[in-house]
């Protein structure tokens, strides 16, 4: 059997691309994963999730979201106002969200910004607008991207699927520990609430619900660290490459 690594190096000098999709609940390490796996794969990475984010960041400051009660009418009428881009920071070896030219990668991460992103990824019309831009950004493949509807709407012929899950008492603590690591202070018990409510409103939706493709891979990794996460998504990509060889 070859080796996962070497198997991706000689992969990386050829012509073929594939997509990935990475979709789960929140605060499972979606993200993680998949900035892991593409920096791996010398792909690029899609935080569909921070599109959404950056879209209520731009309601809170205009005062169209309050307490998760929005002005629907009112952000649809600007949407086209409302431009987000992903840039890579050498400095920091990551991609970072930027709003209408202004980088807001930590700013949307924030519990504020986590408390009203859901019933605004809800509306129709503002998925519609972030699919559409999310198709246009992986129509040459070489992409990881992840979210809540990536296998199921975005990519439906995505080579390789998977669905990430944990155990909502360690995905609160997980986030806990990571915003009280950036120095905000922060209720465990209101996180735990937030990703439970999160967790229903995202799986109950009218416009496309989360939901596990019916040809996804279930990573589980309430029992993982990060690095036995990626060996496990590595295997599975070595599985499609070989299947492409």
């Amino acid at each position: 059997m070859r080796n996962p690594l070497s198997l991706v190096q000689t992969y990386k000098m050829t012509n073929h691309k594939i997509t990935v999709a990475i979709d789960g609940h929140s605060s499972c390490g979606k993200s993680t994963i998949a900035k892991a796996l593409a920096a791996r794969l010398g792909y690029a990475y899609i935080d569909s999730g921070a599109m959404y984010r950056a879209v209520t960041l731009y309601a809170m400051r205009y005062k169209l979201v309050n307490s998760g009660n929005v002005k629907v009418q009112e952000l649809i009428g600007v949407l086209t106002e409302i431009k987000i881009e992903f840039k890579y920071n050498p400095s920091t070896q990551k991609s970072e969200t930027y709003l209408n030219g202004e980088n807001v990668e930590d700013e949307i991460r924030q519990l504020t910004v986590s408390q009203n992103v859901s019933p605004i990824a809800a509306i129709p019309q503002i998925r519609e607008a972030m699919v559409q831009l999310q198709k246009e950004m992986g129509k040459n493949k070489g992409i990881v991207m992840d979210g809540r509807d990536i296998g199921t709407v975005v990519f439906p012929d995505a080579e390789l699927k998977l669905f990430v899950t944990a155990r909502s008492e360690i995905r609160a603590k997980r986030r806990f520990d990571e915003l009280t690591n950036k120095g905000e202070t922060v209720s465990l018990a209101d996180i735990l609430h937030n990703i439970e409510e999160r967790d229903r409103i995202d799986s109950t939706r009218e416009a496309s619900p989360l939901r596990k493709a019916a040809d996804a891979l279930i990573l589980d990794n309430s029992n993982m660290n990060q690095e036995e996460q990626l060996d496990w998504v590595m295997r599975k990509v070595r599985e499609r490459l070989e299947g492409n060889f």
